[in-house]
């Protein structure tokens, strides 16, 4: 069954269950159990043997992302110890007046940390929940804020671990050149800013989410009677009544500054061919630092340094004392064992299906198909290449991995530099972001259910309309800009940007009227 269609069973079988169970560790293990069962030929000892081989080896390829994400939680233990999360909240609430700046000021810190994307979600998670739920802002449309201001501001940003990401993918010393020129093309990742901006200022919703903040209105419920989040408060967490907001803006500064660090260190002395860390000092800019960084270690890295310098911080400011600081690891790691778990599971569903090959090998399969593609359809790439994008990611769950397969066929089929190319790659971003904005067993998707203590099934569920409108218009767009760009660079992006424009405008003039309508 390997290369063949079967390789995404185990993910169908999976989102499934997921869906209609809610049981998102139950339903990711029988979708990887499935696929196990598929890669012996039906024999259950041996499909749990493999099944724990895979297990094996993804944790232990991501280990470092694990030890981020249990700092991260030590962080968030911290800052509520040092009273610097209650004093921020208490802050804001002065200076922020009504629950659209609430809003509002969550999607700005969201766009502000582009480093990474589980950087992000947990960090702006963390911050600004005290705020939104004083506003009575439901925790799925916090974690939709979150997840939409991640990856889409990641995969355009040139300094970030998913620029790193990209430029592995493209052949040759001017990569992250041509990442830069397929920022303006990324119609999904852009517009999903915007809609996030306009939905927070416009304050309409529709669907599921509508409901959920009309029930965080009525009712101060913020999760809808959604009772399973993916993170829970320590209630025996008790925060020092003197701490400052100096003492929660200090810390999240030092982990940004840090993390920036550890991928200019990583990119500079990380050894690609070795998998160590050396001592030689490799030749290159900052950029080419960035792009040439290990992005887990890089992470696990500046978050220890700066784990650190917190602690010694607060130590000497005296809002937390030693004990506090070493009780706060057990606390953190335990906040965070829902989403590691859930993590796990999903590195493994993609391990045993075979996202960058091995295993059921579905990399082999989009390979074949792909090239199977006539040459007569060329201006249709795009758009082609961006449906693929969204279906991969969704049911691999990894947007790294889908445009790790695609990107490469992309350029060998339309080489690196024209126009129709550079659509094509940018098409191939999008629509993983969008595959893994919206799929349950994302890991993204996770992080940002975790940073807004949302239910994790919930969210995605909240969310998919939102997504799915911005990836409708963005096709549209790739399919209109495929048979314009033998006009050029500029003026294909001015007509694509114009087409999305109507739309998008269109869009929420229908969805305004639709929602009046009903009322």
């Amino acid at each position: 069954m390997a290369g063949t269609f079967w390789a995404f069973v185990p993910a169908i079988v999976a989102i499934v269950l997921a869906l209609i169970t809610k049981q998102v560790y139950v339903s990711l293990f029988i979708g990887i159990f499935v696929g196990a069962m598929f890669y012996v030929g039906g024999n259950p000892i041996n499909a749990l043997g493999t099944l724990f081989a895979v297990m094996s080896e993804k944790v232990g390829a991501n280990v470092p992302i694990i030890v981020f994400l249990v700092i991260l939680g030590i962080f968030v233990v911290l800052m509520q110890k040092s009273g610097g999360a209650k004093a921020y909240g208490d802050w804001a609430q002065t200076k922020i007046k009504s629950k659209r700046g609430a809003l509002g000021a969550t999607a700005a810190l969201g766009c502000l940390i582009f480093v990474d994307d589980y950087f992000n979600c947990l960090t702006v998670g963390s911050v600004m929940r005290p705020v939104t739920d004083k506003f009575r802002v439901s925790h799925s449309k916090l974690a939709y804020i979150i997840d939409a201001t991640a990856a889409p501001v990641c995969i355009i940003a040139p300094i970030s671990s998913w620029a790193a990401a990209v430029g592995s993918n493209l052949e040759g010393s001017d990569s992250i050149a041509t990442f830069i020129k397929t920022i303006p093309f990324n119609v999904y990742a852009v517009l999903t800013i915007v809609m996030v901006f306009v939905l927070c200022y416009t304050k309409l919703d529709f669907g599921k989410m509508k409901k959920n903040e009309q029930i965080a209105e009525e009712t101060g419920d913020l999760d809808a009677g959604e009772t399973e989040t993916a993170a829970e408060n320590d209630a025996s967490i008790i925060s020092n009544p003197n701490g400052k907001v100096r003492h929660l803006v200090v810390p999240v500064i030092t982990l940004i500054l840090c993390c920036i660090g550890g991928m200019i260190y990583s990119g500079y002395f990380y050894n690609w061919d070795t998998g160590f860390y050396g001592t030689e000092l490799q030749s290159g800019s900052v950029i080419e630092a960035f792009s040439n960084c290990d992005a887990g270690s890089s992470l696990a890295i500046g978050s220890t340094v700066a784990l650190v310098i917190v602690s010694i911080y607060y130590m000497v400011t005296k809002v937390v004392n030693f004990k506090a600081i070493t009780d706060s690891f057990t606390q953190g790691f335990k906040a965070m064992v829902p989403a590691i778990l859930i993590l796990t599971f999903a590195w493994t569903i993609s391990g045993i299906m075979g996202a960058k090959g091995g295993y059921l090998d579905a990399q082999a399969f989009v390979q074949n198909n792909v090239e199977k593609i006539p040459a007569t359809l060329q201006a249709l790439f795009p758009a082609i290449f961006f449906a693929l994008a969204c279906g991969i990611a969704f049911a691999t769950g990894t947007s790294w991995g889908t445009f790790g397969i695609l990107v490469p066929i992309a350029v060998t089929f339309l080489g690196g530099s024209s126009t129709l190319a550079v659509l094509t790659v940018s098409a191939c971003l999008g629509g993983a972001v969008f595959g893994d904005h919206v799929s349950p067993i994302s890991d993204t998707t996770i992080m940002a259910s975790t940073g807004a203590a949302c239910n994790h099934i919930d969210h995605v569920k909240t969310q998919f309309p939102y997504a799915g409108i911005v990836a409708v218009i963005a096709l549209i767009s790739y399919v209109v800009a495929g048979y314009v760009a033998t006009l050029g660079g500029v003026l294909c992006a001015l007509i694509m940007w114009a087409v999305v424009a109507v739309l998008f405008v269109g869009t929420i003039f229908v969805i305004k009227y639709l929602e009046k309508k009903k009322a």
